[in-house]
This record gives structure tokens, sequence and C-alpha cells, in this order.
């Protein structure tokens, strides 16, 4: 019996596959598999990963930027809530933003003492039961603690980077200026006229002799001077620190952004500034009636 032989093809085939085997013999085809990039091939892939890159990281940054003004809102909703939870309780009043006559003194956001904040000891805190530390609910994740020069308070530590409305709400208990505006009415916040304007909680620092320092003070563009005398204020508080935007919560409970006044900005390396041409209806809506 002859033994199956397997077709190898045609006449010469063997030979010529025997070929690439033989030592010696061993050729790439073009195109094969085994072909490594040129120099000019590699140049060209970085320049185009370099180009990606590019046209990737400020899109990434952007989101970076949109997701901490998405968290600032998130916050300044909470302490919206918690000053109508305080006025509940309250007869309806505003709270305090300090009570600054004796030793500690009390803020909105806690007690201060030399060792600290106690938070337990702040007017929030029935309401809004959160430490006051880096990136806290009282602190904007835009500005974080680190990213400024001063710290508020004999602790010199974290306090906060917004800014209450005391200046309008309580002026008698608005450490700085209850001396001029003390005699001003307590404000009862269902009895504000246009609650859906006016700023409660806001971003807020302030520059201090050229550095940048937190501040717990929503101040307007105008201050009182006794009798019936308003003059634009040097170093306003409210921060544009959201791309030349400041979220603020507003008496009504929504929280928005609001960019500065060109004529108002006081310093554009620290985008400090006010919103609006004057106090009202942001910051101090009766202001032409005092």
């Amino acid at each position: 019996m002859v033994p199956h032989v397997r077709e190898l093809g045609p006449p010469g085939a063997v030979a010529r596959r025997s070929a690439h085997l033989r030592p010696g013999g061993l050729r790439f085809r073009r195109g094969g598999a085994g072909r490594a990039f040129s120099l000019l091939e590699l140049l060209i892939v970085v320049a185009l990963m370099t180009l990606l890159a590019a046209l990737l990281l400020p899109g990434l940054a952007r989101a970076g930027r949109q997701a901490r003004s998405v968290q600032c809102a998130s916050n300044l909703r909470q302490l919206g809530h918690a000053l109508h939870m305080y006025a509940a309780d309250y007869r309806g009043m505003a709270m305090p933003l300090a009570y600054f006559s004796d030793w500690p003194l009390t803020y909105w956001y806690g007690r201060e003492s030399t060792g600290g904040i106690d938070q337990t000891g702040g007017f929030v805190w029935p309401y809004l039961r959160s430490e006051v530390r880096e990136w806290g609910v009282y602190e904007c994740p835009e500005q974080p603690g680190g990213t400024f020069d001063r710290y508020q308070g004999a602790g010199q530590t974290v306090t906060t980077t917004y800014g209450y409305n005391g200046y309008f709400l309580s002026p008698a208990a608005t450490p700085g200026w209850a001396g001029q505006i003390g005699h001003r009415p307590w404000k009862k916040l269902d009895d504000l006229a246009r609650p859906q304007e006016l700023f409660v909680f806001a971003d807020t620092m302030i520059d201090w002799f050229g550095e940048l320092k937190n501040c717990a003070l929503l101040d307007p563009p105008f201050l009182y001077r006794p009798p019936r005398y308003w003059y634009r204020n040097a170093s306003p508080t409210t921060c544009f620190r959201h791309d030349w935007t400041a979220n603020a919560v507003h008496a009504d409970g929504h929280v928005a952004g609001a960019a500065p006044h060109p004529d108002l900005v006081t310093s554009a390396a620290f985008r400090l500034g006010s919103a609006g041409p004057d106090n009202a209806p942001r910051y101090v809506p009766d202001w032409r009636e005092w």
C-alpha cells in the first residue's frame, strides 16, 4: 500500500518555503508583524499624545472647578436651612453673627478660644452638626485651609470661608460695625420684603493689608456712618473665587452665583468686590431709608 502523501503545492513550492528556513535565508516581508517604528513615526505619536493632553486637561480642570462649585452650593444651602430652623425656634428672628462682649467670643460657626474652635457652641450647631475643619461644611472647597495667608480669630485655625449677612440681619451682634449700626432693628426672616434677592450667606474673604484672610462677615459695598451718611467700603468681603462668580444662599433658601460689579472690584488678585452697583437688594435692601 502506498502511504498517503499530503499535497504540498505546485513544483518548487517546497524549495521556496525551505529557503526561508536556511541560515541566512530569513527575510521579513514588508508590513509584517516584526516591523519596528521609525523615529519619525515615534515623534508623530508623541506629538499626537501631547496634543490630546493639551485638549483634555483644560476640560478636566474645568470639570474639577465645577464640582467644587457644586459642593460649595451644597454647603451654603445647608447653612441657609440652619438659619431658617434657628428662626423657627426664636420667633422668626435671624441668628446673631456673634456675641463679642464677653470671652470667649461666640460666632455663628462656633465658640472661639486660644486652643481652637468649639463648634458645639456656635449658633448653627443645633441645626447643622458639622465640625469646623478643613473640607467641612463651613469651608468652600475652592478655598481650603492653606490657600490663604492668615486665619481669622485668636486660635489662628480653620474657621470658615463663608460670611453671614449680620450687617443687615443682626446689626447689634455684628463685630466691628455694631457701634455704628447697632441701633438698627434686628430682622425677622418672615418680614423680609424680597427674600429671593437678599444674600444671607456667601463666599467671603478679606484683603488684610495685602494678605488674604478668611472672614465670617459678609460686608456690603457701602458702610453706614451716623447720622445718615454712607461711604464706599474700601475692603468688601464678597469673594468671586468660582471663575469670577460668588456663590450665595438667599433668604428664601435658593443658591445662585453672582458676578462682581466692575466698578466695585477692590482686589483683582484676590477676586474681592461686591455684587451689584450698591447695597440693594442683595446686602442692605433698605439702606436708603436709614
